[in-house]
């Protein structure tokens, strides 16, 4: 295995085009050391991108949103107080990940890139309507987080393509979001199910909707139809039935010893319900409850 700490993302695009074999990029380690420890996958081409300048920085850009840096950890962005107020469903997903120690090293870009449909984050970046910046050698392209997985620990990223930062929007009036899951256990454990879900409000009435589905499908489902159930309403019974019904019929799930088909997809639907009325209330109150 070639180990290497580049002082700057060209570099580490540079060594990257010339690796051959395996590559992988390590930004936090949650994931790509414990699959190294396990045997599962061992890099030929292990890029440390750790010590690159702005990795580990939370800025505020000009228009209002939010950079957010590759190496920046899920602890980081629980105690950035201006960051949780805007996006506290992004924020409370990543505290999601794993235990505390965890937290002190799991980042947005590995929960992203890892490629898990069951990935706690990745629901949340895309009901908040995130992007991530990436460089290759011809260049930095914007992507949106949902363009970023294409299956169970594949994405669309060459290999010579790297993330270098995540871009949350900026928190309109009359927003509020908010995820769930459902896992076995009371902690440290995978997503069952999990939904993203992120509103804004006119007065009571909700004019814009993104419900995001988690680990019901190959990849993160961003349903269409699930918002269309909410918008327009003041999300009274009957749009929450609507809601639960479409979040349903979107699952595409698989059976295996965390959940059935029929399980996942009736919980898809309750997670819906309770993930809406969090964002709502968020919305009404303008900010974090």
């Amino acid at each position: 295995m070639h180990y290497h700490t580049p002082a700057s993302f060209e570099d580490a695009i540079k060594i990257a085009a010339k690796a051959t074999g395996i590559t992988r990029f390590l930004a936090g380690g949650t994931d790509v050391l414990v699959q190294l420890r396990a045997d599962m996958v061992t890099p030929d081409t292990l890029i440390d991108i750790k010590h690159i300048d702005g990795v580990h920085d939370i800025t505020r850009t000009s228009d209002g949103g939010w950079t957010i840096g590759v190496a920046v950890t899920g602890a980081e962005m629980t105690e950035h107080p201006e960051l949780a107020g805007d996006w506290p469903g992004l924020v409370e997903a990543m505290d999601l990940v794993g235990s505390t120690q965890i937290q002190g090293r799991a980042t947005l870009t590995g929960n992203l890139c890892n490629g898990s449909p069951a990935a706690d984050s990745v629901p949340a970046m895309v009901a908040a309507g995130a992007s991530v910046s990436v460089r290759g050698p011809d260049g930095t392209r914007e992507v949106a987080v949902e363009d970023i997985p294409t299956g169970p620990g594949r994405t669309s990223l060459a290999q010579d393509e790297v993330v270098t930062a995540v871009n949350i929007p900026a928190r309109v009036a009359g927003g509020g979001d908010a995820y769930l899951r459902f896992i076995p256990r009371t902690e440290m454990d995978i997503a069952v199910v999990g939904c993203g879900i992120n509103l804004v409000l006119d007065g009571d009435t909700i004019t814009q909707a993104r419900v995001v589905l988690g680990a019901v499908a190959p990849t993160v489902l961003l349903d269409q139809a699930c918002g269309d159930a909410i918008i327009g309403t003041t999300l009274d019974a009957a749009a929450l039935e609507r809601l639960a019904k479409a979040a349903s019929a979107a699952c595409n799930p698989i059976t295996d010893k965390r959940g059935t088909i029929e399980f996942r997809t009736k919980v898809a639907g309750v997670l819906a319900q309770r993930a809406a009325k969090i964002a709502y209330g968020r919305a009404q109150a303008g900010g974090a409850s």
